[in-house]
């Protein structure tokens, strides 16, 4: 299992998600919930203290390691993401393959591939940019400390800000799965998949540095007609993975 860390920026920090959190990701959750039609989050005290039950429950398990996403400045949680979906391609070569499991020591494994997802933001903390730092140093960790070969990313199709937002990080789109699985509104849902490739990330990280540095939001990376939603506008938000 991947050692929790710290992760800081400019705008954004990220903190090993913990039960103390609980109180301001209530806060955060109770605004406006207009946009999180996609997505889990907590709307009171009760409710947060669960989500993260369940999140420490997964990173207890070495399936995910969730972070509560702050604000820098006043340090007022404004959300989480995660890491999840870790695996690891080292060791001896089985089959059928197993999945998940790190070889030797999980202590100190790290993981050859992972997806970011489970992302949710207060409204007034979209669009400030936070979210794009926070993936920042969510993917330079990832590719500069772990060394992974892939980073995933998804988004229920019908999510236009969602998807536009991965495709504005430099993110590949790989299609979409078709009635992939039962979304939150119970509906069956379609899965758009992207991902980003260790080759991939020294242009992906300075595009996204050069974004943050501008403060705008760059062109959307365009896909092959059919190869899944094209971008909706533009708002450099990110809910609902």
């Amino acid at each position: 299992m991947p050692v929790p860390v710290v992760l800081t920026g400019r705008v954004t920090r990220l903190e090993p998600l913990a039960p103390h959190h609980a109180e301001g990701l209530a806060r955060a959750g109770a605004e406006d919930r207009s946009s999180y039609a996609f997505t889990p989050v907590p709307h009171d005290l009760e409710a947060a203290r669960g989500y993260i039950d369940r999140a420490l429950a997964e990173q207890a398990a070495g399936r995910a390691l969730p972070f509560a996403v702050l604000r820098a400045a006043d340090g007022r949680v404004v959300g989480s993401t995660r890491f999840l979906e870790l695996d690891y391609w080292q060791g001896p070569l089985v089959w059928p393959a197993v999945t998940g499991v790190p070889y030797g020591d999980p202590v100190t494994a790290v993981p050859d591939a992972a997806e970011i997802g489970n992302t949710w933001l207060a409204p007034y903390a979209q669009g400030t940019g936070i979210n794009t730092e926070a993936k920042l140093l969510m993917l330079r960790h990832a590719f500069e400390t772990w060394r992974v070969r892939r980073i995933s990313l998804r988004a229920d199709a019908r999510n236009r800000r969602s998807c536009t937002a991965i495709e504005r990080l430099g993110a590949t789109c790989e299609g979409v799965r078709r009635a992939h699985s039962r979304g939150l509104d119970g509906a069956v849902r379609s899965t758009a998949f992207y991902s980003i490739l260790d080759d991939e990330w020294p242009a992906v990280r300075a595009v996204v540095e050069l974004r943050l540095a501008a403060g705008s939001p760059a062109v959307p990376v365009r896909t092959p007609e059919g190869a899944g939603p094209r971008p909706g506008e533009l708002d450099g938000r990110l809910v609902g993975v």
